[in-house]
């Protein structure tokens, strides 16, 4: 399990095309310190497990399924990416419970500077609109953020100075895509809430 509080700005070095997946290589030193072999390092939001550790690199495999649901097919070789390890049992919950598991993409779509933040709009597909609530919690590449305002195809969130400088989302651009996680307890009560009214 992840928090969404993003531990270091990595850089992918290397990306093999294995046909039905794809293998990146991304440098991390934060994140590859004590790390080894099966561990789990979220990269832009996807829970990645590592596969060969050199250095302060590690490699991870990245199925095809991930690649059509996510934007990790757009990375390239120089990209930019937010990593962090999880959460240990002892850690502070400085985000909230985010699992790595992406539900989709969107898209920013317009960014709006103001003195101390910058307020950003992404798009948000239909199928996870019913998540997203005002004041509520998503995590964008990896980042969790809270949701300013929400509607059916688009949500905004306040950027502080420290996320625009450590994050990706201070470099992404109207167009570029982005990996959503919606809260996984909203998740959860719809289905709590469907199986309860189908067994009357």
């Amino acid at each position: 399990m992840f928090t969404g509080i993003v531990e270091e700005l990595g850089e992918v070095t290397a990306v093999e095309d294995l046909g039905d997946a794809s293998r990146f290589r991304l440098r991390g030193p934060v994140v590859t310190h004590g790390a080894k072999h099966g561990d789990s390092i979220a990269v832009n939001g996807v829970c990645l497990t590592v596969v060969e550790l050199e250095g302060d690199e590690f490699t991870a495999d990245v199925m095809a399924e991930t690649l059509k649901r996510s934007s990790l097919g757009a990375l390239t070789v120089g990209s930019p990416v937010n990593l962090e390890r999880p959460m240990p049992a002892d850690g502070r919950f400085g985000g909230h419970v985010v699992q790595g598991h992406v539900d989709g993409t969107g898209t920013i779509e317009a960014r709006t500077p103001s003195e101390n933040w910058e307020i950003v709009r992404v798009s948000l597909p239909a199928d996870l609109a019913r998540y997203v609530v005002e004041k509520g919690s998503i995590t964008v590449d990896g980042v969790s953020l809270t949701v300013v305002d929400a509607a059916d195809d688009h949500f905004t969130v306040s950027l502080i100075p420290t996320t625009l400088a450590l994050t990706t989302l201070g470099r992404k651009q109207p167009g570029d895509p982005v990996n959503l996680e919606v809260d996984v307890i909203a998740k959860y009560v719809e289905r709590l809430l469907g199986t309860r009214g189908a067994s009357r």
